[in-house]
């Protein structure tokens, strides 16, 4: 199980995307990411909410990644909402193989959101963002400070650009790793986050480890690829050598 998750990002099997024909619409182009080890595709499943799809792990007990499509008008949207902060167990997942709201109480780790409830623009999917199938154990600091800078920062693009696909995860790296909880859920060693931005033509990803941390790496996609064993196959190639200097405000 430790060589499982050496040196591993995750991300769905191509074949999962036929198991949830009407989750369209989050991905470029409707492609999900493939993992290519096909160990990993055991107890994978995606589940579809209103504005954003998440691939849920049996194994580590919660998302592999989230998708979502931003536009402006969503993210101008998203000012209004209110956020309910009802964390809840997804009933759609077997028994065994979803997080609990036990395995978080008083782990010392926040309920990191992997699709955000700062960009989601309606109740529904304002609620359905703080299922724990949309979740990992993050660094509470890390979690409030650094990657709501990096969230902020992806909502200010999407503002000026109008149209953004954005995928984000846990990547899991390294031979002993952490878990919490009666259930055993997996804590990430870093977070990435995958951004596309079709009217630039722009492409890259950020990588931050699960600590309290103010530093945050770019990389290409080509280069998140190699470190994982994922494609991103939405994304065209030509612009997956390219690696922004940072963040604005970040």
């Amino acid at each position: 199980m430790k060589k499982l998750f050496s040196c591993l990002l995750i991300a769905v099997a191509g074949h999962a995307m036929a198991a949830a024909p009407s989750c369209t619409g989050f991905a470029p182009n409707d492609q999900f990411p493939v993992l290519t080890n096909p160990r990993m595709t055991p107890k994978t499943r995606v589940l579809c909410y209103a504005d954003f799809a998440v691939l849920h792990s049996g194994i580590t007990h919660g998302p592999l990644w989230s998708a979502e499509h931003l536009t402006r008008d969503h993210i101008e949207a998203a000012k209004d909402m209110v956020r309910t902060n009802k964390f809840f167990e997804d009933s759609r997942l077997p028994e065994g193989e979803g997080a609990t709201l036990a395995d978080y109480k008083r782990s010392g780790f926040d309920r990191g959101h992997m699709s955000p409830a700062g960009n989601r623009w309606n109740e529904e999917a304002m609620a359905e963002s703080f299922s724990l199938a949309n979740v990992v154990p993050q660094n509470r600091e890390n979690n409030q400070r650094l990657w709501s800078r990096i969230e902020t920062a992806v909502r200010r693009l999407t503002t000026r650009y109008d149209d953004t696909y954005v995928i984000t995860g846990p990547m899991f790296n390294g031979q002993q790793l952490q878990t919490i909880g009666p259930t055993r859920v997996f804590v990430p060693t870093q977070l990435f986050k995958v951004v596309y931005i079709p009217s630039k033509q722009m492409a890259f990803a950020i990588v931050v480890d699960n600590v309290a941390t103010n530093r945050y790496d770019m990389h290409s996609i080509h280069e998140v690829e190699s470190m994982s064993g994922i494609r991103f196959p939405g994304i065209p190639e030509n612009l997956k050598d390219q690696k922004p200097g940072g963040l604005k405000g970040v």
